[in-house]
């Protein structure tokens, strides 16, 4: 008996999309302490009021702490609450008190955290506003309350009415040891409002071009996804970094789509840059263009002191990928009139997980009938396995075998790894077959084909 193998590798990775963890110690980082920063912005916006709402955040793995789910406390303000349309307003995102202290004994030196984020913007418009912190903190004790920060960023006002803004997701990016993140999620989107608005009408053409970026922050020379709306159909729009009010030698170009739309990558090498624009035309003009959005360089532990040298180096992620030793698989004979379980060994199969991210794998077979002389076949369902894995020392996963029991045509998990904080690693996958033939199955070479996929 001969069942061939087949492999359909899938080597994409899932939703990785988010960088993780804080710095060592710092997992908890997603949330707590300290009270609100009272500024000018707050006095202007009568309609400013704290809320509170549910937060999902993530640890680093190097903390050895699951995922903190809290109440988070936190409050937006603008400089304008009565804006007229076509105006700029600055909204600020303080993260009044987050969801837990320090959760180890190691303190926390001085202005290590880079806070980013997302505020939702609803009623007469809607908008995601990207926001931005400096790299400024007290020092954390160990085991003690982390302080409160503030983010800002701007919109343009492009409807009269009634505007609301509600605090979103956000992320503590932390220079020390090593430069890691600690994202924190709404749990049930949409949060509060915090903040609204009134906008009046303020007459005259209004610019309604914008853009959003795909993230607040990275290091230097990631890239950046700038996403745009209401630009001229057609039109070659430059995208660019800012450092305040001057450009940076960051640039890159898209074509905006018959509706005005666009996506386009920026790479940020210059590490003053505190935003990016997307303008039409030669240079910026604010008539022809939209931002700034907020953006930040991470990355470094502040200034280089004199005499010292700065090392920096670079883990590329990989992907996700599988190899057999064989594809083919001879089952022992049986005798007619006898039958009984035809067996053998599976070649081993080595999945590579090189991805570093937050997903683990599966990976399953399923087998066709097989098919004999004169048209003789035994069905998919008589053939089982016994799964076997083995996970490579080091490796940040552990392999969990399938279950013992048919494979049929509908399919079944040969091995699996769940997903995690922190995953990845390498792994050898085995099973014995068994093929059940009937007694008087005709004599002869019956052949199926087992297929095994990746994901």
């Amino acid at each position: 008996m001969s069942p061939a193998i087949r492999r359909s590798d899938s080597p994409g990775t899932r939703r990785r999309s988010r960088r993780w963890a804080a710095a060592l110690g710092v997992g908890a980082l997603v949330v707590t302490g300290g009270g609100l920063l009272a500024g000018p912005a707050q006095a202007m916006a009568a309609a400013s009021v704290a809320v509170d709402f549910p937060t999902h955040c993530i640890p680093p793995a190097i903390a050895g702490i699951p995922p903190i789910d809290g109440t988070t406390s936190a409050q937006i303000s603008v400089d304008n609450a009565a804006p007229k349309v076509g105006d700029t307003v600055t909204v600020t995102y303080t993260v009044v008190k987050p969801a837990a202290s320090n959760p180890v004994d190691l303190a926390l030196p001085a202005d290590i955290m880079t806070p980013t984020g997302k505020v939702t913007v609803a009623g007469a418009q809607s908008a995601d506003i990207t926001v931005a912190g400096p790299k400024k903190n007290d020092p954390v004790p160990g085991k003690g309350e982390f302080p409160s920060f503030s983010m800002t960023g701007t919109f343009t006002v492009t409807a009269p009415g009634e505007i609301t803004l509600s605090p979103g997701d956000y992320n503590i990016h932390t220079s020390y040891i090593m430069e890691l993140d600690t994202p924190c999620t709404v749990t049930d989107p949409p949060a509060p409002v915090s903040q609204t608005v009134i906008a009046t009408d303020g007459g005259g053409q209004v610019n309604e071009r914008a853009i959003q970026l795909g993230a607040a922050a990275g290091a230097a020379g990631d890239q950046v996804s700038v996403a745009g709306s209401k630009f001229t159909a057609g039109a070659s729009v430059t995208l660019a970094g800012r450092a305040g009010d001057a450009q940076t030698g960051d640039t890159a170009t898209a074509t905006a789509d018959g509706s005005g739309g666009f996506t386009g990558q920026l790479t940020v090498n210059d590490p003053a840059t505190t935003g990016i624009v997307a303008y039409e035309g030669a240079a910026w003009d604010a008539a022809k263009g939209a931002g700034p959005q907020t953006y930040t360089v991470t990355g470094g532990g502040g200034e280089t002191p004199d005499g010292s040298q700065k090392l920096t180096s670079t883990v590329k992620a990989g992907t996700l990928s599988m190899s057999q030793a064989g594809d083919s698989v001879e089952l022992s004979a049986v005798d007619f009139g006898k039958g009984g379980a035809s067996t053998g060994d599976l070649r081993t199969v080595t999945v590579k997980d090189f991805r570093g991210g937050p997903a683990g794998w599966s990976l399953t077979g399923k087998v066709t009938d097989f098919k004999g002389p004169a048209g003789a076949t035994i069905g998919a369902s008589a053939l089982g396995w016994n799964p076997a894995c083995t996970t490579k020392a080091g490796s940040p996963s552990t392999c969990a075998a399938g279950s013992q029991g048919s494979v049929g045509s509908a399919g079944a998990t040969l091995a699996s790894t769940p997903n995690g904080a922190f995953t990845g690693g390498e792994f050898t996958v085995d099973a014995g077959l068994s093929l059940d033939v009937p007694a008087y199955a005709a004599a002869g070479t019956y052949s199926g084909v087992l297929t095994l996929t990746l994901t």
